[in-house]
């Protein structure tokens, strides 16, 4: 009797192990899933719109073979440059060989401009141009240097609505919830973006700083619930804008401020940028 009850309560034992294993594999992290998104995140993609101007060849060119080289991993990203209307014959030819050849322009209908709504233009547009949605989409200046796997690790455990990340000003400042994220690089989840190609909000404030009147438009809106500064990652150049600069430190995000050629080199040599290159009878670097 005791022989044959010890195997009775072994055989229900067992049957509560493999009832609660089944229960546990079924659960489904729906009631949190900012958690979910920490502990178990999934791929994302970014659209990187980097504003620039028509006759800025050689700055687009650059920024392709820097772009071109970074390695990716936790994220899909591409990367477009962004222009308003062509004016010039030159534009129309010399832009139009740029497409055929890498297809990463989007040219949007606007004149020329820094803050006089060029950053709304290209929000606004988006949703009904792109032929996918993206999970972010960031607004970057030309002269800022992105460490693009950097960047992906930052936003991977980060939530996918109503996020609103960059770099905070005033530069002293450590609260993304006060003022506005600079306009060097800044991300918005896709929610935002559709949001402000169908809000009256920033419809009707489209002139002014241009980064300053983002932040303006989402604290009107009371959106951006989810808002991170990445200090010290982000920031500008050493010794170029004061308490936003500061020297260059391995776990960068982005450089801003490079605007000469001897910057950019100071950058890429820093990063050891170009360490990968592999050896070849055919060059002597």
């Amino acid at each position: 009797m005791l022989r044959l009850r010890l195997i009775q309560d072994t055989l229900t034992i067992s049957a509560i192990i493999v009832f609660m294993l089944f229960i546990v594999s079924s659960i489904k992290y729906t009631s949190n899933p900012t958690t979910e998104i920490q502990a178990f995140p999934p791929p994302f993609t970014l659209l990187i719109g980097i504003l620039t101007r028509p006759d800025r060849y050689d700055r687009r060119h650059f920024l392709r073979l820097i772009y071109g080289t970074e390695m990716q991993s936790t994220a899909t990203i591409t990367v477009k440059f962004v222009l308003c209307n062509l004016t010039k014959p030159e534009q129309r030819a010399f832009v139009a060989l740029e497409i055929m050849r890498f297809d990463d322009i989007i040219i949007l209908n606007c004149s020329e401009n820094m803050n006089a709504g060029k950053t709304y233009t290209y929000f606004s547009s988006l949703p009904s141009i792109l032929p996918a949605k993206y999970d972010y989409v960031m607004k970057a200046d030309d002269d800022v240097y992105l460490r693009l796997k950097q960047l992906a690790a930052s936003l991977n455990p980060l939530p996918r609505l109503d996020l609103y990340y960059g770099f905070v000003i005033p530069c002293p400042s450590m609260n993304p919830f006060v003022h506005y994220m600079s306009g060097m690089g800044f991300v918005l989840s896709w929610d935002l973006v559709e949001w402000i190609g169908t809000s009256l909000i920033p419809l009707n404030h489209t002139v002014g700083p241009e980064d300053k009147l983002v932040g303006e438009w989402l604290n009107r809106g009371d959106k951006a619930k989810n808002r991170v500064s990445n200090k010290p990652a982000m920031y500008d150049y050493p010794r170029t804008n004061g308490r936003c600069s500061h020297d260059l430190i391995p776990e960068t995000l982005a450089v801003h401020r490079l605007k000469r050629w001897d910057q950019w080199l100071d950058v890429l040599t820093f990063f050891n940028v170009t360490n990968q290159v592999k050896p070849s009878k055919l060059y002597t670097l």
